[in-house]
């Protein structure tokens, strides 16, 4: 999709007025609640990735209030346990929240998540692909690509190609199938780097290495609606703003911070968990995106272009976020690395 001419932000009020942590800006919970979804979604079923702690499992508790069926990723299951108990611990009774085994930079680990899955589940409606990494050092996953880019971009990839059949048969004419990449404001720090995506040529730069995978997942999810939208599965990109209270951050130090002025900047717009996922959540429920999607969302709406003064860590999307040329040239090259 374009960029948008117009974009739909129904809860652009309440972030007016950024106060830090717990302000007046929507909780997942929240916008489940708005959308009067709750207890309404029990013919469903929705899968998260990596959900064993931060965004997922807040994602995943205000999910679970719908009714629908849940199944989350996890690499450590005794982590997955404790996660299931957070998930449902303040719900109502519901339904069980089941476990699949998953490491996203081993395309074997993947495959095998999938047929688990699979074997379980005969329906699909939205997949969220939740996990992911952030400031790792150089490295490459199991599967042999830079770390970002293989767990990120490229075990998803992977993921939604073997998921994608029973996304589309899910799909009917009045309820359509949907995917949610969360992606980031760090898709500004880069584009694709198709001639060194594995920084072999340069000096390795994590917030490039991060960056560029954060803007794949943007492609991703643009390509998946411009190439299935017409048979009802939709996609879009959210980046969940600036949180700290979370495992991504774990590999970034008080040094890595302080290269971005430390804190302070962000103070007013740090989220907390909790409203962090309400895009994620907002995204996937809204009937906004029934029949149309490829966009990239922030602030429980959809995001618009950054202007010369756009904020740090801020809601705004940069150009190359829309690039349907290098949009197929990832989904091709992506094709060839997963083996699909």
């Amino acid at each position: 999709m374009s960029p948008l001419t117009q974009a739909y932000r129904p809860y652009l009020d309440r972030h007016q007025n950024l106060a830090g942590p717990g302000d007046e800006r929507p909780t997942a919970i929240e916008v489940v609640k708005d959308l009067g979804l709750v207890g309404k979604l029990s013919d469903k079923t929705i899968l998260i990735t990596g959900c064993s702690a931060g965004l997922g499992v807040q994602a995943a508790r205000a999910l679970y209030l719908t009714g629908a069926k849940l199944y989350i990723t996890v690499r450590n299951e005794q982590k997955g346990q404790k996660a299931i108990e957070a998930i449902i611990k303040d719900a109502p009774q519901g339904r069980t929240v089941e476990m699949v085994h998953m490491d996203l930079g081993d395309f074997d680990s993947v495959r095998a998540a999938a047929k688990d899955f699979l074997s379980r589940s005969d329906r699909l409606d939205i997949l969220i692909n939740n996990a992911g990494v952030m400031n790792a050092p150089k490295g490459k996953t199991v599967s042999g690509f830079e770390n970002h880019m293989g767990a990120n971009h490229l075990g998803h990839f992977l993921f939604f190609q073997l998921l994608k059949p029973l996304l589309l048969s899910s799909s009917t004419p009045t309820q359509t199938s949907r995917v949610v990449n969360l992606s980031s404001y760090g898709h500004t720090m880069s584009p694709i780097r198709f001639d060194d995506m594995d920084f072999e040529n340069a000096e390795y730069n994590p917030w490039v290495a991060y960056g560029q995978s954060k803007t794949a997942n943007i492609y991703m999810a643009n390509s998946i609606d411009r190439l299935y939208g017409s048979q009802g599965l939709h996609a879009v990109s959210v980046h969940p703003g600036v949180i700290f209270d979370t495992e991504l951050i774990r590999h970034t130090t008080d040094d890595i911070l302080a290269g971005l002025g430390g804190k302070g900047p962000f103070e007013k717009s740090e989220k907390c968990p909790e409203q962090g996922a309400a895009t994620t959540v907002w995204a996937a429920l809204t009937p906004h995106f029934d029949n149309n999607g490829g966009v990239y969302c922030a602030d429980v709406g959809e995001s618009v272009a950054a202007g010369e003064n756009a904020p740090l860590g801020g809601p705004e999307y940069v150009s190359h976020a829309y690039d349907q040329k290098a949009e197929d040239r990832l989904w091709e090259f992506s094709c060839k690395a997963v083996g699909v």
